[in-house]
């Protein structure tokens, strides 16, 4: 049963009198319980594309358009604000790459993850405390009862992050969608964290979305994954396809990129718009 479904999604943005496309005509879906990987450059539209399906795409110069847009069996294209507090938390809910910027600095850890749980859930301000001293202790922070009361100032950025992702798991979301969840982290945390969330994903019965630039973050982590580029899929397979059987000009030239390779120092080889087209008249 598909969980997440999009069929002919277009995004663009109006600028200075000009249309900027940063999603064209792409089409997913995301299976119950299954992991998935969106791999892409900066800018190929794999970010906004999910952050549409929260209704995180605020600007008023947006244009969203879709044949189908669901998420959790609620259509988006129409009563969308109606179905936002259904959506956020209960269906999905996502883990950004700086989680310094993404909590309050003059709240602690546990006020804003108590504040979470009691938007969501009716339930007393104390069990709502206990919850959220739980889920540290769920995300591996040693001593939970006092990183509870710090301050985001006063936590590390891979403590930060596993706050972040308690945060996130607190009203017991469907889909977890985990934006560049690793770019601020040095390499041991990074795989930490990564571990956690897979570890989390299988505790929990979620469906996983980690949207990245690295394929090596998705490598041992996601089920399927999907290759961006210029606002369009270029390639969608199992993560065992991609890495040893790579169809796309562009998933290769990802490939050669990633360090210890041997292309792994050449600049990322641009695709032609004429490239893009022979793919999709050919496939």
């Amino acid at each position: 049963m598909n969980i997440v479904e999009i069929k002919n999604l277009n995004i663009s943005f109006k600028q200075h009198g000009n249309i900027i496309k940063a999603v064209r005509g792409i089409s997913l879906n995301l299976i119950e319980g299954e992991s998935l990987g969106i791999v892409g450059e900066s800018g190929s539209g794999k970010s906004v594309t999910f952050m549409s399906l929260l209704g995180l795409i605020n600007s008023p110069s947006a244009i969203i358009e879709a044949d189908i847009l669901e998420i959790g069996g609620i259509d988006l294209l129409t009563n969308k604000k109606k179905n936002l507090s259904k959506i956020r938390g209960k269906i999905a809910s996502m883990v950004f790459q700086d989680s310094m910027t993404s909590f309050d600095p003059l709240f602690t850890i546990g006020y804003q993850i108590t504040e979470t749980i009691l938007t969501h859930k009716s339930i007393t301000k104390k069990k709502a405390f206990n919850e959220a001293q739980e889920l540290l202790k769920k995300v591996e922070i040693q001593n939970p009862e006092k990183v509870i009361n710090y301050y985001p100032h006063q936590l590390s950025g891979g403590m930060l992050q596993r706050a972040m992702i308690a945060m996130a798991l607190s009203c017991e979301p469907r889909i977890l969608i985990a934006d560049e969840p690793t770019t601020a982290l040095d390499v041991t945390v990074q795989a930490q964290i990564l571990q956690l969330i897979k570890d989390l994903q299988i505790e929990n019965k979620m469906s996983l979305i980690i949207i990245t630039h690295d394929l090596g973050v998705i490598a041992e982590t996601v089920d399927r994954v999907i290759v961006m580029y210029g606002g369009q899929i270029m390639e969608n397979s199992n993560v065992i396809n991609i890495f040893e059987n790579p169809n796309h000009s562009y998933t290769k030239a990802l490939i050669d990129s990633i360090p210890g390779q041997i292309a792994g120092k050449r600049r990322l080889k641009e695709i032609t718009q004429q490239e893009r087209n022979n793919w999709y008249a050919n496939n």
